[in-house]
């Protein structure tokens, strides 16, 4: 590891919280119908944050080695939160399917979060 690494993790973990906290409200609104949704700054701000959480994780990957099977987990395991995301927010048709696409979406992230603690990609059922 070089001497870079724990401030890019740092960096990542901070762009994983605030990416959840703001995917969460951004669904909340998009629920409940709130206006907000729209402001200029709600819709831009995410993409900010998600462009320095998913470099940090290249970065991060690239540093830690390709043999780590719980980084393609992470990946594939990403792609499908971002698609089920896009539901709870934008393309979900009722209030219902936004809330049961905001609800998957959040039990993916958690998992997603239990790989990058364990190192597993079985998550948080390693530890049972």
């Amino acid at each position: 590891m070089t001497a870079y690494y724990f401030p890019i993790k740092h960096l990542h973990v901070t762009a994983v919280a605030l990416s959840i906290t703001l995917f969460l409200i951004r669904a909340y609104w998009s629920i409940t119908g709130n206006a907000l949704l729209q402001h200029r700054l709600v819709r831009i701000l995410p993409h900010v944050i998600d462009t320095v959480l998913l470099t940090c994780g290249v970065i991060l990957a690239a540093m830690i080695g390709p043999n780590q099977p719980w980084i393609l987990t992470k990946i594939v395991l990403l792609v499908a939160y971002i698609g089920v995301g896009t539901i709870a927010i934008k393309r979900g048709r009722t209030t219902r399917g936004r809330l049961v696409a905001a609800l998957i979406a959040a039990a993916i992230f958690a998992y997603i979060v239990g790989v990058a603690m364990t190192k597993d990609s079985t998550s948080w059922f390693s530890l049972l």
